[in-house]
This record gives C-alpha cells, structure tokens and sequence, in this order.
C-alpha cells in the first residue's frame, strides 16, 4: 500500500493556524498528558460570558459511580457569537462558509457579514412566529448553505 501525501502550498501553510505536522505531534502529545491545560488553553480563543470552575469533570470507571464527562463545567457562551459575531470586525469579508453541491458549477462561498446578515433575518423570523429560547425547533433540511443558517439562528 503506497502513502500518499499532499503538501499544501507555502502562502497556506503560512496561514495555517497549525503550520507544520511537527507542530500537530507536539499538540496532540500534550492534549494527551495535559488535558485541562490544553483546553483551557485552546478555549482562551473564545468568548465566554461566564468562564468555567473546571476544564473537565468525569469519570471513566463504571465501580465509581456512572460514566460522565463533563467540558468547562458552569461555564456560558454564545457559539452563535463565537462562530459568526466575533469574527466581523477583522473578517467580515471573508469567507466563512464555502459550499459544494452534487452537480458541476452548484456552489456557494458566504462572507462572515453575509452570514451574519442571513442568520439575524431568520432569527427575526423564528421570532416573528413565536419561537422562543428554550423552545424546541426540528430542522428537516439538505445540506445546503440554508441547514447551517437555520441552526446558527436557533442557536
């Protein structure tokens, strides 16, 4: 069986936010030894409107008491702002969503404001129906640009 390995060109790696697969080892190896350290590390990058009392809160062993994990535990965010919102200012031209479909020439790329813009009007409309927080909304869709729109409103 042959290996086969793509080296992406220099201008993205350089912009990769992982640059090397040494510098992936090194990461991996200490998400491994150092969990906690790691995540909350990793989860500096994001807004928290309450920040957690611990990383992680589990247990593996079945004589214990039952199996749990539990990630940033008390902890509040926003992932709709943390996946759209934070990223308007310095990328809001940018692309965020880059979409194929089945058929040649069927494909879509979306901009931060593009995406924010689309997912306020259908915020606005889950609204205008009476939808509110806590409630629940079944989304019966194709994977199309709109699937990710509609569950970022919800959210």
């Amino acid at each position: 069986m042959s290996e086969f390995k793509f080296h992406a060109p220099d201008e993205h790696r350089e912009n990769a936010w992982i640059k090397s697969i040494d510098e992936y080892k090194a990461m991996y190896k200490r998400s491994v030894e150092d969990p906690e350290g790691f995540w909350a590390q990793i989860a500096e990058d994001f807004y928290w409107e309450k920040k957690w009392d611990t990383v992680r809160d589990f247990n593996y062993s079945m004589s214990e008491g039952p199996i749990h994990i539990e990630w940033f535990k008390n902890a509040k965010t926003n992932i709709t702002y943390n996946c759209i919102d934070r990223h308007l200012e310095a990328r809001g031209d940018q692309v965020a969503l880059i979409w194929e479909g089945n058929d040649v020439g069927e494909d879509a790329q979306i901009t931060y404001s593009q995406l924010h813009a689309k997912v306020c009007q259908f915020a606005n409309a889950l609204k205008a129906r009476g939808v509110q927080k806590g409630d629940r909304v079944a989304i019966y869709m194709p994977m199309i640009p709109e699937l990710a729109v509609t569950m970022l409103a919800c959210a």
